[in-house]
Order: C-alpha cells, then sequence, then structure tokens
C-alpha cells in the first residue's frame, strides 16, 4: 500500500531507477519497524530480573500493595527464587574434581551466606537448627582445635564463639539459642562448643530436655598438665594471682590437694562423667585424646567424623605441624596466601612447676584416672 501510495503521487511512472530506489527505501522502514516492535514487546513481556527484584522492594516500601499485586515476580516465593542459585551450586559442585569438591561446596556455601548477611532483603538458604552435636568439654584440653578441624567438613557447619546456654544462658530460651545457630541445609549437621558444660552440674539434664539424642564430644588431656595450663592462661590475665603451688595445695608437706579450686577440679574427670550418664548413653560420648589430637589430629578427627556418621573427608593432607608454636596446624586453603593456625593464646609456653609439686599431683590424679579409663574403656596412658 505504501509503495503504490508513493509511486504513484511522487515518481513518475517512467522513472524506474526512481521506483526502485523508493521501493527498497518503504522496505527497509518496514524492517526496521517490525524489528523495534519486536525488541518493545520481548521488553515488556520479560522485564529484567534484578531491575524487577529492586522494584518489588522499592514498592514494598513505600507501602504500595496494588502495584506490588501487577508484578509477578513480587507474587514468586523466596524459595522459588532461589532454584537458579541452588542450580548453580550443583553444577559447580558437578563440574570440579574429585579433589576440590568440598572445597567448591564450602565456597559455594560462604558466598551465599555472605549475601544473606549482607542483603537482609535476599532469600535465605537452609535453616536455623537446634545442634546434633555439641564438644562439651574440657577447657584446655584442645576444644577450638577439635571445633576448627571439623569445620573444614563440608557437612557440618559450626557457631564460632561458646554461647554457654547450658551453664550461663539458659533461662533465655530454645528459640534464642536456636537463633545462633549457622543455617545449614538437612544433610548437614549443626555444632556448637562451649568446655564448661562437661563441669556444669546441670548441663547433662538440659541438654536431655532439648534432645536426648544429641552427640557429646569431650576432649581429655593429662590432667596434670590441663591444670597447668589452665593455670598460665588465667596467669597471663591476671599477674597478681598466688602461685600455681599455693593454689593447688591445701598443705603441700602433707600432699593435701586443694579440690576446690576448679583447675583441679576440671581434671577429675570420672566425677563429672558420673553425673552426664545420668542422663546420656555412653556411646552417645565420645572422648578425644588431646595429646593424640597434637601428634596425629588426621587420626582423631578421623575417629571423630566415624562418631559423627560422616564421611572421612579430612585426612592427613589437611595438616602440617607448626614447629614454632609446637602445634598442628591447618595447610592454607585455596582461598588463602596463608595457613590457619590457631589463636596466640594457642601453644603458649607453660609455667615452670617444679618437678616435685606435679609427682604429687600424678599421684593425687592416679586413682581418678583408672577409674575414668575403665569407664570410657580406654586407657590414656597419662602415667
Amino acid at each position: 500500500m505504501a509503495y503504490r501510495f508513493l509511486s504513484s503521487r511522487i515518481v513518475p511512472p517512467s522513472n524506474r531507477l526512481s521506483r526502485r530506489f523508493i521501493f527498497i527505501f518503504t522496505i527497509s522502514l518496514s524492517f526496521m519497524y517490525l524489528c523495534y516492535s519486536i525488541l518493545f514487546c520481548s521488553g515488556t513481556i520479560m522485564p529484567n530480573q534484578r531491575l524487577e527484584e529492586h522494584r518489588c522492594v522499592r514498592l514494598k516500601n513505600m507501602g504500595s500493595k496494588k502495584l506490588l499485586q501487577k508484578s509477578h515476580y513480587c507474587t514468586i516465593s523466596a524459595k522459588a527464587r532461589v532454584i537458579s542459585d541452588e542450580t548453580r551450586a550443583v553444577r559447580l559442585l558437578n563440574l570440579t574434581g574429585n579433589q576440590s569438591k568440598h572445597s567448591a561446596f564450602r565456597k559455594t556455601q560462604d558466598v551465599l551466606d555472605h549475601k544473606q548477611s549482607n542483603n537482609s532483603n535476599s532469600p535465605k538458604y537452609g535453616n536455623k537448627k537446634l545442634p546434633n552435636a555439641l564438644i562439651v568439654g574440657v577447657k584446655k584440653g584442645g576444644t577450638r582445635a577439635v571445633l576448627e578441624f571439623i569445620r573444614i567438613h563440608p557437612d557440618v557447619r559450626a557457631l564460632g564463639t561458646e554461647p554457654h546456654f547450658f551453664d550461663r544462658n539458659y533461662d533465655k530460651g530454645l528459640d534464642w539459642y536456636r537463633g545462633l545457630m549457622p543455617r545449614t541445609l538437612d544433610s548437614q549437621i549443626t555444632m556448637e562448643k562451649t568446655p564448661s558444660y562437661f563441669v556444669t552440674r546441670e548441663a547433662p539434664r538440659r541438654i536431655s530436655n532439648m534432645s536426648r539424642e544429641t552427640k557429646l564430644i569431650v576432649v581429655v588431656r593429662n590432667p596434670v598438665t590441663r591444670a597447668i595450663s589452665d593455670y598460665t592462661q588465667t596467669l597471663s590475665k591476671k599477674p597478681d594471682i598466688p602461685s600455681f603451688e599455693e593454689l593447688a595445695f591445701k598443705n603441700r608437706s602433707q600432699g593435701m590437694v586443694d579440690t576446690s579450686w576448679n583447675a583441679i577440679r576440671i581434671g577429675m574427670y570420672i566425677l563429672h562423667l558420673e553425673n552426664w550418664l545420668q542422663y546420656f548413653r555412653l556411646s552417645q560420648i565420645h572422648f578425644v585424646s588431646g595429646e593424640r589430637l597434637i601428634t596425629d589430629p588426621a587420626r582423631e578427627m578421623g575417629r571423630v567424623q566415624d562418631f559423627l556418621g560422616l564421611k572421612r573427608i579430612i585426612t592427613d593432607k589437611h595438616f602440617y605441624f607448626n614447629r614454632t608454636k609446637g602445634f598442628p596446624c591447618l595447610k592454607k586453603p585455596e582461598s588463602s596466601s596463608q595457613p590457619r593456625c590457631l589463636g596466640k593464646s594457642k601453644g603458649r609456653t607453660h609455667v615452670q612447676i617444679a618437678q616435685e609439686v606435679i609427682e604429687q599431683l600424678r599421684e593425687f590424679y592416679r586413682p581418678f584416672n583408672v577409674k575414668f579409663f575403665e569407664m570410657v574403656g580406654h586407657d590414656f596412658r597419662w602415667d
């Protein structure tokens, strides 16, 4: 139609060249109009998801309910919106090799966690659950090392700080406690560690009320060495405290040990264990050797993984021995230029204690150790 109109009104019939030019020009205009229409319609029907999501957040802040109802994206549930992110995470795992598969999983999850923490409107991954397993003791036994080592495992998510829920904050309730936990998937284990639980009389009953199936990890160490380490830590914070000998004995000449001093009482493991066994089966409690955790961390962590029902992923390839600290460290992750060692307070030089004092304490602890070894069915060879 446009072609006939232009050719009849503007150009004489005899001018074939002009008619060809007008024909080509008309076709070009029609093609451009068609392309523009297609692009405009596709942009209207399928708007950019990021733009639409931003629009939803902005409209929500404005309280525009009617406008929100017009946007299809705003009506989609949070779970539906995260499908693409989860799919990408799965593809990342499938594309990586066997050796880097688990580190890729951890990196992916850390990225998702970072996105959630920086954006309150972003979708949440996993759920906050009460712990399946607890590291309940003992202080200065190696609990921080066990926590840091087990966190390498992709099927474990652990709270980094000590919540002290079952000894100091129990009145705040389980909802408060659950809120502290990291988000986990259904296949993952939630953990936390608070060493003082082991010597808190109310802790076993309270944990049992939460769940009778909770798995418990206790890191034990030669009680004499543990007491000296405990004192060394306290001395670093309070330099004016009495000497170790003064605190450890009521009457040293008669060999009367002061069991009211917490550093001494913690090492009487059998007394505390008897309290726990009133609420939990012995099979629910795993004892880690603090000494072997230093000399052979891979072996000890292998047993921890078995106890938790996890595949043995943490092996000797994850550790190296730091001769300066006298303690094993984690080899550097792919995402870091530095290896990962425990804090400065770990592996500090102990206060020098007279050998006679050490021998007296060994004699004091010996009957408690024997009963403890018999109860757990394992000789830790502290004598």
